[in-house]
């Protein structure tokens, strides 16, 4: 065989492999996942979640074809990901791309199923044009199903699917109490929580009393906005409760403010004092803050009257949160009459504060007066930072660990008994993440935090920026002169070989 048909013979075999690796990888996948934070790699509580599926789950993804590579890659690591979850689920998991640009009987099927269209930027012959794209997916069981009309770029995609599987296979719904007795808001003004809580919990409205036990089905209980004083007995009951390993989420207030008097005062109820118990003080001042909420006031000038908006700091937006699973990727949480907290427990007790004030922010003791036309000044808002929740973590009572939640405002999550009134979705969140959070033990909480992180190389330092671009530009033809020289010696070797008397 001459020199030309060998290599004519090298050429055809590397094409073979190259294109039986691809016709494999159509139906069999690996991969080795090197990111920092595993993104390609399905968490414990997804494979639990897979494993455990009774009924088959089909997945219908409507994405738009020839998309910019930025938004693109969504699609495959969509199917990377679906296929993940066929093979773990033993074939449970089926699924399928819809291209709803082809046809408008697609688009309105995507349409019909919650997917709707976004408008995005394409560059096509030096020229940007608007196009319609779809990405999302519809997650059926039978006749129920979950829509997640968007993928979000760099969103925590696995936990959007994995969330919408275990609401549609979940049989015995944990169950989680909405403590009442004390002058808490009843169940239909919590409409929201209880809404978004129900898709994954039994939520039930539970009354303490003095000699029945909190039921062991219960593993978290929430405290609402009480007016009314707890008894000791009752706080009794829920030292037992956390001695089991209960855990608890409280959002009450410790002060108060009334509209039609323009007045602000102090409240208790006895919470304070037995928060107090484990190190968490939460004071009787009002939080002030820049960065606020506004307030409808009607001003009268001659024979006209009109309605104004006026900067209240009383009512603070929270958009400073800790990187903690109840608060992640919450953005702005508005608080109605807040208060401070401090915590000065021993080291037996963990205390994590989660959400905080602007840098420019204050206090105000109660009693006092509202003054609506007040002209604030930054030397009213000399603090930052306050806490205006945080999670208490330890043995709290007992020998078991629990956790307690505390929010320092009652009424932030309460819709009231006016119908049609929505609160801002953020903070039905911080409600509902919370009670995932102390809930949880399946894991699926973690997943909200992984999201594929972004790391723009003009963020990193000047030398690391120097070195990557050297290194990126110098590697490959490291690599290439380097095979070079290792070509040219293995050639050389044979040469000698063949010059020497015993070669044959």
């Amino acid at each position: 065989m001459n020199k030309t048909a060998k290599i004519s013979s090298t050429v055809a075999l590397m094409t073979g492999i190259v294109l039986l690796i691809n016709i494999l990888s159509e139906n069999y996948s690996f991969r080795l996942d090197l990111t920092e934070g595993r993104e390609y790699t399905l968490s414990k509580a997804t494979r639990n979640i897979l494993r455990n599926l009774e009924k088959p789950v089909t997945i219908t993804a409507y994405f738009s074809k020839d998309l910019p590579p930025n938004i693109g890659n969504i699609s495959l690591s969509l199917k990377d990901m679906l296929v993940e979850y066929n093979n773990r689920s033993g074939g449970m998991v089926v699924y399928k791309f819809v291209n709803p640009n082809e046809n408008e009987s697609l688009e309105a099927e995507a349409v019909r199923n919650g997917i709707q269209p976004v408008m995005i930027n394409v560059r096509e012959k030096d020229q940007v044009k608007q196009q319609k794209a779809y990405m999302g997916a519809v997650i059926s069981q039978g006749e129920e199903k979950e829509t997640i009309p968007f993928f979000q770029p760099g969103a925590a995609m696995e936990y959007g699917l994995s969330t919408a599987i275990k609401k549609l296979s979940v049989v015995n719904k944990p169950a989680v109490a909405i403590i009442q007795g004390h002058g808490e808001p009843p169940l239909y003004e919590l409409s929201q929580v209880f809404t978004e809580l129900s898709v994954l919990y039994s939520v039930s409205s539970y009354t303490l009393t003095d000699t029945a036990d909190i039921p062991p089905e219960y593993r978290t209980i929430a405290i609402v906005r009480p007016t009314d004083t707890i008894p000791q007995s009752h706080f009794s009951k829920l030292d037992d409760f956390l001695a089991r390993g209960g855990n608890i989420f409280i959002a009450f207030n410790r002060v108060e403010g009334d509209f039609q008097t323009s007045t602000g005062k102090a409240v208790n109820t006895g919470l304070e004092d037995w928060l107090r118990q484990n190190g968490l003080t939460v004071s009787d001042n009002f939080v002030i803050d820049a960065s606020c909420s506004s307030v409808n006031v009607q001003q009268q000038q001659g024979n006209f009257v009109f309605s104004s908006q006026v900067a209240f700091p009383y009512l603070p937006v929270i958009n400073r949160f800790a990187d903690n699973p109840a608060t992640k990727g919450l953005e702005s949480v508005i608080l109605q009459f807040a208060s401070p907290m401090t915590f000065t427990g021993d080291s037996t007790k963990r205390f994590t504060p989660v959400a905080f004030t602007s840098e420019k922010s204050g206090t105000e003791r109660a009693p006092l007066y509202f003054d609506v036309q007040r002209q604030w000044t930054e030397r009213d808002f000399p603090l930052s930072g306050l806490v205006v929740a945080g999670v208490l973590e330890g043995r709290l009572a007992g020998n078991s660990e629990s956790r307690i939640m505390v929010v320092s405002d009652g009424d932030f999550a309460v819709t009231g008994s006016r119908r049609g009134s929505q609160l801002p979705q953020d903070n039905i969140n911080l409600f509902v993440n919370s009670v995932d959070w102390l809930s949880d033990n399946t894991g699926l909480i973690d997943l909200r935090t992984k999201e594929i992180t972004s790391r723009p190389i003009k963020e990193l330092a000047e030398g690391t920026r120097s070195l990557l671009k050297w290194l990126n530009f110098l590697l490959p033809i490291i690599l290439v002169i380097v095979y070079a020289l290792f070509r040219m010696q293995v050639n050389r070797n044979k040469r000698i070989k063949r010059m020497e008397v015993s070669y044959e």
